[in-house]
């Protein structure tokens, strides 16, 4: 087992923490599958949706350890290279996305020949926030206009946030607040970030407009949605959307502090998404509300291993990956969650690395290598500091060593000396 640890470098906190969220998820992936097991055709088995987890998050955890090992500055080339090319996956997702498990957006790709498909907006925000990260860190040193900085910087962020916004509005939002919180800590001007901000509001104004205008598009179909679950949230409303919430109360107010037990969930039969969306309110049910405030606790403490992480890592870059890169997950844990208890209308979040699911588990794992590669950087560092430290310590050891024999050996001819003479001039050394 310690050489099997010996391998893991880095933040050993955030390894652990991260462990602990995947391992508790089974129980409830394995309970909750149930709903997804009877629908349509299905036997009711969901011993097969525990092995797809366990696949799911097997490979997880080797994206992490195989990104890890790679350093992070490397990420910094990529995201120039990488960014046009989630532009395109967004706009064929735009074009040929589809609806998976149930859920009442087109917001996957189907991968060619390989039997899956994948949430494409999850891969453009990490290559987004390397990107933004990237910029920051090399502007920080060579100040820019902010007309340049406009078509370096705000250009790309925009394409890729109007690629996502037809299909995921909640997406956009974290993915915006995200980019301005990094711009904050990179320094970026205020008044220019008020700018960008008066801009991204007149440009969201118009694209409802758009809306209004072609309600039939394609391009415009979640905006009534959108519509629709902002007034159920603030009226009394009744919709599909009102029902799930519904459901989700009556599982955490059946939770108690204890829970009915693992596996003793009744409304995952009756909830919709009970194993992604609305999981959080199953985890309550089954393990009460002590269960719940562990799961919120353990995501508390990864954001504080992120904090911890961002303020020692080395460079800017790696400051602003850590927070581009791990902020969101905690976010999402939290909107997630708020949506289970109706702090928050319905979005469509997914609780990382517990709710079930393939592309974003792995996605939010490659996030985690990269951080965690990180702070094996300064790991890294800060042992060859203690070397050449202790390699300094041994030379000085060494060094005083030789000149403490020179000193005895010097002594001892003066003594030598003194004796020789003293034998040659007997009387001379009694007069003495």
């Amino acid at each position: 087992m310690k050489e099997l640890v010996s391998y893991l470098k880095g933040d050993k906190a955030i390894w652990t923490f991260v462990a602990l969220l995947a391992l508790f998820s089974f129980m409830p992936v394995f309970s909750a599958s149930s709903n997804l097991a009877y629908i349509g055709l299905g036997t009711g088995n969901t011993l097969g949706y525990l092995l797809k987890h366990f696949f799911h998050i097997g490979v997880g955890f080797a994206i992490i350890f195989g990104v890890h090992k790679i350093p992070y500055h490397y990420f910094r080339t990529f995201s120039k290279f990488l960014l046009p090319i989630v532009w395109f996956l967004l706009l064929l997702t735009l074009v040929n996305g589809r609806v998976v498990g149930g859920a009442n957006a087109s917001r996957w790709l189907q991968v060619p020949f390989m039997g899956f498909s994948f949430q494409t907006s999850t891969l453009a925000a990490v290559v987004l926030f390397i990107f933004v990260a990237r910029y920051l860190s090399k502007k920080r040193e060579e100040p820019d206009s902010f007309q340049t900085s406009v078509i370096q910087l705000w250009i790309p962020v925009f394409v890729t946030l109007i690629l996502i916004l037809p299909a995921n509005f909640s997406t956009t939002a974290l993915i915006f607040s995200m980019v301005l919180m990094l711009a904050f800590i990179g320094r970026y001007p205020i008044k220019h970030i008020g700018i960008v901000i008066g801009c991204a509001i007149a440009a969201f104004l118009f694209f409802l407009l758009l809306a209004k205008a072609f309600p039939e598009s394609h391009f415009f179909s979640r905006v009534n949605t959108w519509g629709s679950r902002i007034e159920n949230f603030t009226t009394d409303k009744a919709d599909e959307d009102d029902y799930q919430i519904e459901k989700a109360k009556i599982a955490i107010a059946s939770g108690q502090l204890g829970g009915l037990g693992p596996g003793k969930s009744v409304q995952k039969n009756f909830l919709p998404q009970s194993s992604s969306d609305f999981i959080y309110a199953i985890i309550i049910e089954e393990y009460g509300l002590i269960g719940g405030v562990v799961i919120i606790f353990l995501y508390l403490l990864l954001l504080m291993r992120f904090v911890v992480a961002s303020h020692k890592a080395s460079t800017l870059f790696g400051k602003l990956v850590v927070v581009g890169l791990g902020f969101p997950m905690i976010f999402q844990a939290m909107i997630n969650m708020g949506v289970a208890v109706e702090l928050l209308p319905v979005t469509g979040q997914t609780l990382p690395l517990i709710s079930s699911g393939g592309s974003s588990i792995w996605i939010t794992c490659f996030a985690l290598g990269i951080i965690i590669n990180v702070t094996k950087k300064d790991e890294e560092i800060e042992e060859e500091q203690k070397e050449k430290l202790k390699n300094k310590e041994l030379r000085d050891e060494a060094l005083q060593r030789l000149i403490d024999k020179e000193m005895d050996e010097e002594n001892l001819d003066e003594e030598s000396y003194s004796i020789e003479e003293q034998s040659k001039n007997p009387m001379e050394a009694v007069m003495k």
